[in-house]
C-alpha cells in the first residue's frame, strides 16, 4: 500500500506529559522527548500513543550533502532539524521534512526562501524559531 502525501506530515509518538499549553511527545525506539506547544487538552492520556502534526517556522534552510536525520536537542524544545524533504506546499509556503523515524515537521519558510527552492528527497538542515506546535490529528484506541 502506498503512503499518501498527507500521512508524511504526521508524527506518531507516545504522550509522555501534557497540560493545556505544552506536551512532551516521546518518539518510539529513540531517546527523543520533544516539548511542543498545544492549544488546550490533546484528548489522550499520558503513556498512550498519539498522532498529530508538528508545525514550526524554519530559519534559513540549507541543502546539505552529508549526515542523517536528527532533531536537536534530544530532550526539550526542538531548535535544529536535519532531514529529508518529503513534500512542499506553495500555497502554505511550507516544506515537510522527515527528521526521525515516524516524525515530520511541517515548516513555514521565511519570505526570502520558497518551497520551489527545494525538492522531495533533498537532505536539508535548519534552525527553527521558538514555538513549535503540536496539533493532535488521530486518537488511537486503548485496545
Amino acid at each position: 500500500m502506498a503512503t499518501q502525501a498527507k500521512d508524511l506530515a504526521l508524527t506518531r509518538g507516545v504522550l509522555a506529559d501534557a497540560d493545556d499549553t505544552r506536551v512532551t511527545i516521546a518518539l518510539p525506539h529513540t531517546d527523543y522527548r520533544l516539548h511542543l506547544a498545544v492549544d488546550g487538552p490533546v484528548g489522550s492520556r499520558v503513556g498512550k500513543p498519539i498522532t498529530g502534526r508538528i508545525t514550526a517556522t524554519a530559519r534559513r534552510v540549507d541543502v546539505v550533502r552529508t549526515g542523517g536525520r536528527f532533531i536537536e536537542p534530544v530532550m526539550g524544545r526542538p531548535r535544529r532539524l536535519q532531514g529529508t524533504v518529503v513534500a512542499t506546499d506553495m500555497s502554505r509556503h511550507t516544506l515537510t521534512v522527515q527528521c526521525a523515524a515516524g516524525c515530520s515537521f511541517v515548516c513555514r519558510l521565511l519570505d526570502e526562501q520558497r518551497p520551489t527552492d527545494f525538492g522531495p528527497g533533498q537532505l536539508v538542515a535548519f534552525d527553527i524559531e521558538r514555538g513549535a506546535h503540536f496539533e493532535p490529528i488521530l486518537q488511537w484506541s486503548d485496545d
